[in-house]
């Protein structure tokens, strides 16, 4: 997937400003696993060229904050506080 994401890198016509990356992000953490990835661009706030829509959706998944489910549903994960806490609990490592 990674290779294919590069390989389309050279072919984007727009990269997208900042403020249409953070509105995506917004929407996608307050409609957690609620739509598909087309479904969501239809529901988006303001509209966008798809093409765009897709840059930013990789973009997301490459650093890790969302993910896609097996129906389709893109998800937010991204959670730092909630990682914090995990983190103090020795018993959820693996052991050598």
């Amino acid at each position: 997937m990674l290779k294919e994401i590069i390989k389309t890198r050279r072919e984007i016509l727009r990269y997208p400003r900042l403020d249409t990356v953070l509105m995506v992000e917004l929407f996608i953490r307050e409609h957690d696993g609620e739509f598909k990835k087309r479904s969501l661009w239809e529901h988006l706030p303001n509209k966008m060229m798809y093409q765009t829509f897709c840059v930013i959706i990789d973009y997301l998944i490459l650093s890790r904050k969302i993910s896609i489910d097996s129906e389709g549903k893109i998800g937010w994960i991204y959670y730092p506080k909630s990682v914090k806490e995990h983190l103090k609990y020795k018993e959820l490592f693996w052991k050598r």
